[in-house]
Formats: C-alpha cells, structure tokens, sequence
C-alpha cells in the first residue's frame, strides 16, 4: 500500500483543498498537523528537502509539492497512485 502523509497547518485554506482531493480520490493519508507543533514542522522541512510552506504532500517519503502541483499531477493524469474507483 501507498504511504501518503500531508503535513498541513489548520488555518491553511490549500491544506483544506488538498485533503478534499485526496479524500475525493479514495485515496488514505496521514495527516500531520504542524499548526502549533515545531518539531513536527523541523520534520516536515527535512523531509520535505527544505519546502517550508504548506501543504506539503510525500508519497513514499518523498515529496511532491504542495496542493497546485498535487492538482497538477491529477489533471495531468500523471498522479503516482492511482485512484480507489469511487462510486
């Protein structure tokens, strides 16, 4: 199975998006928090090669990039997990 983690802050209105994508696209994920958390965020700018804005998305621990180049991946149906059938 996939490993997909987003690491998001809660007032993040692009952290919103990207879990409603994810979710729309049956797709699980981990979702960390680093609102209020700074060794969470430090975890989240090693892991993300030093991205410090938010969304961040790893899939396999390696990152993507945030909710524009998420949506990106899915248009251009070059997404590296394919999507659970819905419906």
């Amino acid at each position: 199975m996939t490993d997909i983690i987003i690491y998001t802050k809660d007032w993040c209105s692009y952290c919103h998006g990207a879990k409603q994508l994810l979710t729309k696209l049956g797709l699980n994920f981990q979702e960390v928090d680093v609102t209020h958390d700074q060794a969470q965020f430090a975890t989240m700018v090693k892991q993300a090669a030093g991205r410090s804005t938010v969304p961040q998305i790893l899939i396999d621990g390696v990152g993507i990039g945030g909710y524009t180049e998420l949506v990106q991946l899915v248009r251009n149906n070059t997404f590296p997990v394919k999507p659970a059938a819905v419906g």
